[in-house]
């Protein structure tokens, strides 16, 4: 026994916990037994069923609608004392899918680590505290981290949205050894920098991995439009699976001084361009200009951070995918990214539907990718799986 508070469930509350899902929500609570204001950010408690059974190990957040987020189901245990063990449990399941050390290797709730993102770049280690919660642990994480993997360095990056909105103080420090302001990285067989102190997230986006490896038979010897390029994740490689032009769109200034970094590291620098710009107003301009591209990528951000911003985000999925296609030359292809949770994937494929009937275009498609075994999808908790990305051909 660990000597943890309990925090008691209404009764008939814990069907989906015993399903396998992690999340308690507030009114799930039994606020006679356990009250809420009785706990803090961070601590843990022992979840249980109003008959009393032990359902797991939690901490709280008492004031956010999910309260309670399970790091140890059907164990009583500290979260300090777990976090070893769901370390190398997350680490073994990268090594058997990926040979070289560049990956997320903490992917959230998926590896029973609720509210911690970690990204690898080899000997470095970038991480990300996305709650108040998982905050408390900062030092105990940090630690188990040097304890597994002995990493030169190790980058916090506690400065997402989500912490803002949660009201977190946003904090970018080096918290064990020495980070470079750039790390290097392997993807595909091409070599990135990824600007991990100022860069977007963590500097790099490992999700769309396998996606960008089938990018290979459609983009050699033709004309490519990267969309939302960032610091070329994907037009690079598309350069480098051999790409006779890419142009790379994006409207930040350092994104595109990356671009330019990286395509000099492959030796393609004569094979890669820039443009900067807001997205659709580039691409209205490049429509005007009479340009036509064989492959247009489009990766935006996420255009739906709520649900409740579900149908404003699929117009602005419908907009950006029009002007996509109608970028494209006969038989190029369109391949269409999206990172919003809330839009799922028969969304996104009626969404590029209804911009090519309005576009004028007939589309197939002819391929799909998700995200890779370094972000593993929970079968219980569907947030957990929110990329995909659609390969259309126009016929």
């Amino acid at each position: 026994m660990t000597g943890q508070p309990e925090l008691f469930l209404r009764k008939g509350a814990e069907r989906r916990l015993r399903s396998g899902h992690l999340w308690v929500y507030s009114n799930e609570v039994d606020s006679a037994r356990s009250p809420l204001a009785s706990f803090s950010a961070g601590d843990c408690a022992s979840v249980r069923a109003s008959n009393g059974a032990l359902l797991g190990s939690a901490y709280l957040e008492p004031n956010n609608l999910i309260c309670a987020r399970l790091y140890a189901p059907g164990r009583e245990t500290d979260l300090p004392d777990t976090l070893h063990e769901s370390l190398s449990t997350a680490l073994a399941g990268r090594e058997l899918a990926f040979e070289r050390p560049f990956y997320r290797l903490v992917y959230g709730d998926s590896d029973l680590l609720p509210g911690l993102v970690v990204d690898r770049f080899d000997r470095y280690l970038v991480v990300q505290l996305n709650n108040a919660g998982i905050e408390r642990y900062e030092n105990a994480v940090v630690a188990a981290l040097v304890d597994l993997l002995a990493p030169d360095g190790i980058l916090l990056r506690a400065d997402s949205r989500n912490r803002r909105e949660q009201g977190l103080e946003d904090r970018i420090a080096v918290v064990h050894g020495e980070v470079p302001e750039q790390l290097a990285l392997e993807e595909n067989g091409v070599r990135f920098q990824a600007p991990v102190h100022a860069g977007q997230k963590t500097g790099w986006f490992y999700d769309h991995r396998l996606a960008r490896a089938r990018l290979a038979p459609y983009v050699a010897g033709r004309d490519v439009l990267d969309v939302y390029s960032y610091i070329g994740g994907w037009g690079i490689q598309a350069a480098a699976f051999g790409a006779t032009a890419v142009c790379c769109l994006d409207s930040s200034a350092a994104a595109l001084d990356g671009v330019e970094a990286n395509a000099r590291l492959n030796g393609l620098q004569d094979r890669v361009s820039t443009l900067q710009g807001n997205a659709a107003e580039a691409m209205e301009v490049l429509l005007e200009e009479g340009r036509r591209f064989d492959v247009v990528i489009l990766d935006p951000p996420a255009f739906i951070q709520r649900k409740r911003d579900i149908k404003k985000g699929i117009k602005a999925y419908q907009r950006i995918n029009g002007l996509g296609l109608k970028l494209l030359a006969p038989g190029g292809v369109l391949v269409s990214g999206s990172c919003s949770m809330h839009l799922t994937r028969a969304d996104l494929l009626a969404a590029v539907q209804a911009a090519a009937v309005r576009a004028g275009r007939q589309v197939r498609l002819i391929e799909q990718g998700a995200q890779g075994a370094d972000h593993p999808i929970h079968p219980a908790i569907p947030e957990t799986e929110y990329l995909k990305a659609l390969f259309f051909r126009v016929v």
